[in-house]
C-alpha cells in the first residue's frame, strides 16, 4: 500500500499526468485506503491493517513516525471551507477518529478512538470525545 502511494507521489511531483491518480485508485481498490498522491507523508508512517478504511484529504500533511488506526478520516470541513489537517511527528490516531479542517496536531499527541478533532491539538496532548477535548498533557 505505502509503496504504491510512494510511486504515485513521486510521479505526481514529476508532473506526470493520469498515472498518479490511477495508482491512487489501485490503492483504493486493493486496500480500501484513499491516499491521494498530493499528500505529503513522512517516514515510518503506519497505516493500521494496510490502510483499511482510511481517508486522507488531498491537501493534508503527515509527519514521520505516525500511527494511523483503521477507519480514520483526515479531511476537510466541506466546500467553501479551505484547509486540511497538518499532523506533526510521533502522533497516534485511534480507530475511527476524524481530524477535520485546517487543524494542526502537535508532535507526540494522541487522539483517542472515535474522537472528532475540530481544533488544534497541543504537542504531547491526549484528546478524546466529540468534539475532542484535552484530557492529558505531557
Amino acid at each position: 500500500m505505502i509503496y504504491i502511494y510512494r510511486l504515485a507521489n513521486l510521479l505526481f511531483r514529476l508532473h506526470i499526468p493520469v498515472v498518479p491518480w490511477t495508482l491512487k485508485i489501485l490503492n483504493r481498490v486493493l486496500f480500501s485506503v484513499s491516499l491521494p498522491p498530493s499528500v505529503r507523508v513522512g517516514r515510518n508512517v503506519t497505516f493500521g491493517y494496510q490502510g483499511l478504511g482510511i481517508v486522507v484529504h488531498k491537501g493534508a500533511s503527515l509527519g514521520s513516525n505516525i500511527i494511523i488506526s483503521p477507519n480514520v478520516v483526515i479531511g476537510g470541513k466541506g466546500k467553501g471551507r479551505p484547509g486540511a489537517p497538518i499532523i506533526e511527528d510521533d502522533v497516534v490516531i485511534g480507530a475511527g477518529a476524524c481530524v477535520l479542517g485546517a487543524v494542526r496536531i502537535g508532535r507526540g499527541a494522541t487522539i483517542g478512538a472515535n474522537s472528532v478533532v475540530l481544533s488544534d491539538v497541543a504537542p504531547g496532548a491526549t484528546v478524546v470525545g466529540i468534539p475532542a477535548k484535552e484530557i492529558i498533557h505531557k
